[in-house]
C-alpha cells in the first residue's frame, strides 16, 4: 500500500510517498482502508522531531492522526463494526498511520460516520473539533452568557470553537484576518478582530476565557484581556502558569470516539459546519503539508486517499 512515511526527522521533504506492507491486526483491532485524512499542526511538529518527548515515534514512521474510512476486516471478538461500515478515528499520534491506504486501529477508537456526513467532513473532526470542545467545556468551563476570545477563529480548532461557544451561549470575540472575517460572523462570532490591528486587542478586557491557539505575543498579550477569576486555556504552550488571579492551563486532545461521535451527530443534524480549506489526493500530499505550515488555512485542510 500506498504511505506518507519518514525515516528522519527534518522539513517537509524528509516525508516521502512510500510502498509499505498492508497492516496485520492484532487483538481488539479493526483493518480500515482509508478514504480520508485531514492534516493538524501536530503532525508537522511530529515530522520536525518537536513532539519526540511526548510522542515518541520509530523510523519509518507513517503521517497522520485523524482519518475516516470503510471497514475491511476485524480481529477476532469484535461485534461493534463490520465489513462495508463508514468509520472515523484519531490514531494515536506515537503510532501514527492516517496518511496511507490502510490502517489497523483499536476499535474503541472508532465510531460510525452518519449517511449524510462526507467522509471528508468526518476526517477533519477528531482532533480540531475534539480540541474545541475538550478546551471550552472539560477544561475552560465555559458557560452561558460568558464572554470568550478566540484566537485565529477561522482555523481548524477555531472555526468549531466558534460555532460551540456561540451555541453554548457565550458572548464570542474571535481574531481572524480581514479576509476571513465574513466567514467567522457566519460561523457564529458576535465580534471579529483583525489580527493584525494589535490596537484592538489592547482595548478588549472583561473575557471569561480566551482561546490560545497561537502561543507567543498573542498569548502574551491576551493576559491583559482577561477578568479576575478567568482563564487562558492554551492549545500551544504547555508551559503556560497562572498569572495574578488569571489562571492559565494546557490541554491537548485526549480522543474519545463517544465525542467524535457525538459531534459526527451535530454535522448530521446541520448543527455544526465542517469548513474545508482545501483538499488534496495523496499523491500530493506534501502540498497539504505546505498549506497547514503557512498558516493561512480556512478550517481544515484534507488528504483523499480513496473512493
Amino acid at each position: 500500500m500506498k504511505a506518507l512515511t519518514i525515516r528522519q526527522f527534518g522539513l517537509l521533504s524528509a516525508a516521502s510517498l512510500d510502498e509499505v506492507p498492508v497492516p496485520t491486526l492484532a487483538a481488539h483491532q479493526v483493518l480500515v482502508r482509508i478514504t480520508a485524512a485531514s492534516v493538524n499542526p501536530l503532525d508537522l511538529k511530529i515530522l520536525a522531531g518537536q513532539k519526540q518527548a511526548a510522542f515518541p515515534v520509530n523510523f519509518p514512521y507513517t503521517l497522520g492522526t485523524d482519518f475516516a474510512g470503510i471497514v475491511e476486516t476485524t480481529s477476532d471478538g469484535i461485534t461493534g463494526f463490520k465489513h462495508g461500515d463508514r468509520v472515523a478515528g484519531r490514531l494515536n499520534p506515537t503510532a501514527g498511520g492516517a496518511f496511507a491506504e490502510y490502517t489497523a486501529v483499536p476499535a474503541e477508537l472508532l465510531c460510525h460516520i452518519p449517511a449524510s456526513v462526507s467522509d471528508e467532513q468526518a476526517s477533519a473532526l477528531p482532533t480540531a473539533a475534539g480540541t474545541a470542545r475538550q478546551a471550552l467545556f472539560s477544561v475552560g468551563k465555559l458557560m452561558q452568557g460568558q464572554h470568550v476570545l478566540i484566537h485565529a477563529g477561522a482555523g481548524g480548532v477555531g472555526s468549531f470553537a466558534v460555532q460551540l461557544a456561540k451555541q453554548a451561549g457565550a458572548y464570542v470575540i474571535a481574531t481572524a484576518s480581514a479576509r476571513n472575517a465574513d466567514l467567522i460572523r457566519e460561523l457564529g462570532a458576535d465580534v471579529v478582530l483583525d489580527y493584525h490591528d494589535e490596537e484592538l486587542l489592547q482595548h478588549l478586557q472583561g473575557m471569561h476565557l480566551v482561546l490560545d491557539t497561537r502561543g507567543g505575543e498573542t498569548l502574551e498579550r491576551s493576559w491583559a484581556t482577561v477578568r479576575p477569576g478567568g482563564t487562558i486555556v492554551s492549545i500551544v504552550d504547555n508551559t503556560i502558569q497562572p498569572r495574578n488571579a488569571i489562571q492559565g492551563v494546557f490541554t491537548a486532545i485526549k480522543h474519545d470516539a463517544s465525542i467524535l461521535s457525538d459531534l459526527l451527530k451535530e454535522v448530521d443534524a446541520k448543527r455544526l459546519r465542517v469548513q474545508l480549506d482545501s483538499t488534496h489526493i495523496l499523491e500530493l500530499a506534501h502540498d497539504a503539508l505546505e498549506r497547514v505550515a503557512a498558516g493561512h488555512s480556512r478550517g481544515k485542510v484534507v488528504i483523499s486517499i480513496g473512493t
